[in-house]
């Protein structure tokens, strides 16, 4: 998080108070980030009220604020194109869940953003402060690939920063698959050894980056049925989530977790992605 010096943040022009804007001034005042502020509308002229959400954010200490107004096709094209120029590391929007029927017809403008924006993402949904709060980070210890490994060490860096930040604690989840009969190794066709093999995993897991016992939830079961429960469980004010999916004929690049849990959490989601991805997704982009 620290890392991060420049932040695009997605004003809505249906709603005036701005919760993304709410994060984005807690991270940049500890980050001393940039703030570039996006309003995306084809009908409205919003240079008044930008002008004066940068003069505001001048008053309150932040110095360096740019903004601007601009409506391509599409809004998560946008907000792509916006970050690029503005080599900005994180995008920062409040999500809405979409009505559940245009769900089921049309891919929701927030997961084409998900998959397609080369830099992190934070998804803001509760107007809850972070002060003092849990920060859950989804992880698959059982993956031990080094573009796991790597994104792993990013989940709980930023996990740690943000706990820094919001004087919270860190809580660590990883699922594990339930037993099949059908597997061809033995290991996953009995629940103890299914279990003992990622307790194994856990013990390293939580070596390598300091996560007490206490702090480390380890549970059998689908991720986007698991990551909501322990969040409601623990309170957690946001969920920290990674990809490290190549994008695939579907295009579907995220897999299904993060889309499936934006709506079913009830906290922000901060969603990253491996430096593969990200680099992946900077040269479509650009293209």
């Amino acid at each position: 998080m620290q890392a991060v010096r420049s932040i695009l943040v997605v004003l809505d022009p249906e709603h005036a108070h701005s919760r993304a804007l709410t994060r984005a001034k807690l991270i940049a005042g500890v980050t001393g980030a940039r703030l570039h502020l996006l309003m995306c509308d084809k009908k409205h002229d919003h240079s008044a009220l930008l002008s004066l959400l940068s003069s505001q954010l001048h008053d309150d200490g932040f110095d360096n604020v740019t903004h601007e107004q601009a409506r391509h096709d599409t809004l998560h094209e946008t907000i792509i194109s916006v970050q690029q120029a503005e080599g900005c590391e994180l995008v920062i929007k409040e999500h809405r869940p979409d009505n559940p029927l245009r769900k089921a017809l049309l891919t929701p403008s927030d997961w084409k953003l998900l998959r397609q924006c080369p830099c992190a993402v934070l998804m803001v949904k509760s107007e809850r402060p972070w002060t003092g709060g849990v920060i859950l980070a989804a992880v698959d210890v059982g993956n031990q690939d080094e573009d796991h490994r790597r994104l792993h060490a990013s989940i709980i860096d930023h996990g740690y920063a943000i706990a820094s930040l919001a004087k919270g604690e860190l809580h660590v989840i990883s699922a594990h698959p339930s037993p099949m009969l059908s597997a061809s190794d033995p290991v996953y066709q009995l629940t103890e050894t299914i279990e003992q093999r990622y307790r194994d995993a856990c013990k390293a897991f939580q070596a390598e980056f300091d996560i007490s016992e206490e702090r480390l939830h380890v549970a059998e079961g689908p991720a986007d049925v698991l990551i909501p429960f322990t969040e409601k469980k623990y309170d957690a004010v946001v969920t920290i989530i990674g990809t490290v999916a190549r994008t695939g004929i579907s295009g579907a690049l995220i897999g299904n977790t993060a889309e499936v849990v934006l709506d079913a959490l009830e906290g922000d989601v901060l969603v990253l992605k491996s430096e593969e991805v990200t680099a992946h997704l900077a040269e479509l982009a650009r293209g």
